[in-house]
């Protein structure tokens, strides 16, 4: 496939109108998939400790996954261009926001025409520490490679997209040559685990209390991009008190160092965490711009 990457930097200040988000009738059910067996993992039936938080709606939080899971949205056939995407939760790596940031995108994947999985992925520290999470992912990523024949995909165009320490899981594989995926979409994503830019708790959760100065250099992914790294959309607020915008830029300019095509789209405010809600301010519009992206590089039809 010759695809054609655009460099740019957007400093967005856009107003379009959106309508509200809803599932589309013509979408089957989304399918779940283990990632692993319960021998794999070396559970049973009665270890299951999965809590689900309800937040309101669209807005549910689950906490002590054991069993790591794939929901797959399957592209409105209507507009299936055999692209897909496995999408990461973002939750400090202490627990998932498992619907505006996951769920709620996979449906507005789907009606674009993208197969899109949502990633239940271990986390919380402790024996969920990395690589518990990397290994999620990868396997995340295999399964929709396996079923590329079933479900008309193309293996070439397999992406990642993760939210706040969700992205950093993303950017995890985007910069992972074992696993390799074709392009990334990171969303106010945790990149650094240096101490003067990062998140805290997502560092914590991950790495736990006294990691060696080798591990943060190896799990700062902006310091782990190289000329094969995958092409990227990133999407970040400046007044993020949360993940400070430094986070996407690291992770930008390093793209550009070696060569990387990437395409950043800083809004003045926004905060932090406002995942695929679409209201009216400038920073809720950036969907569009990602599926302008995916169209501008013949990942939708």
């Amino acid at each position: 496939m010759n695809i054609s990457w655009k460099f740019a930097l957007t400093l967005a200040v856009f107003t379009a109108t959106w309508m509200p988000l809803s599932t589309p009738a013509h979408s089957a059910e989304p399918e779940t998939l283990r990632l692993w067996t319960d021998e794999e993992l070396g559970s049973t039936a009665a270890d299951d400790t999965e809590v689900l938080h309800d937040r309101g709606e669209r807005n549910a939080w689950v906490t002590d996954i054991l069993r790591p899971t794939l929901t797959v949205y399957h592209a409105d056939p209507a507009k299936h261009s055999g692209t897909s995407i496995v999408i990461c939760p973002g939750g400090g790596y202490g627990g998932l926001a498992i619907d505006k940031e996951g769920h709620v995108v996979a449906e507005w994947f789907a009606e674009q025409g993208v197969t899109a999985g949502v990633l239940k992925y271990r986390c919380g520290g402790g024996a969920h520490k990395h690589p518990i999470p990397m290994g999620d992912a990868r396997q995340a990523v295999k399964l929709m490679r396996d079923h590329a024949d079933e479900w008309k995909l193309k293996t070439d165009q397999v992406g990642i997209m993760g939210f706040s320490a969700g992205g950093h899981l993303a950017s995890t594989i985007a910069t992972d040559p074992q696993t390799g995926v074709n392009f990334a979409a990171l969303i106010y994503p945790v990149i650094s685990l240096d101490k003067a830019v990062t998140h805290g708790g997502s560092k914590k959760n991950l790495l736990g209390e006294s990691p060696s100065d080798e591990l943060v250099h190896q799990m700062s992914r902006d310091e782990q991009v190289s000329s094969s790294t995958c092409p990227t959309f990133l999407v970040h607020a400046g007044d993020d008190k949360a993940v400070p915008v430094e986070n996407s830029l690291r992770y930008y300019s390093a793209c550009i160092e070696h060569g990387v095509p990437a395409e950043m789209h800083l809004f003045p405010t926004g905060g932090h965490g406002f995942g695929m809600f679409r209201g009216d301010r400038p920073v809720d519009q950036w969907p569009n711009q990602l599926k302008g992206w995916l169209q501008l590089n013949e990942l939708l039809d």
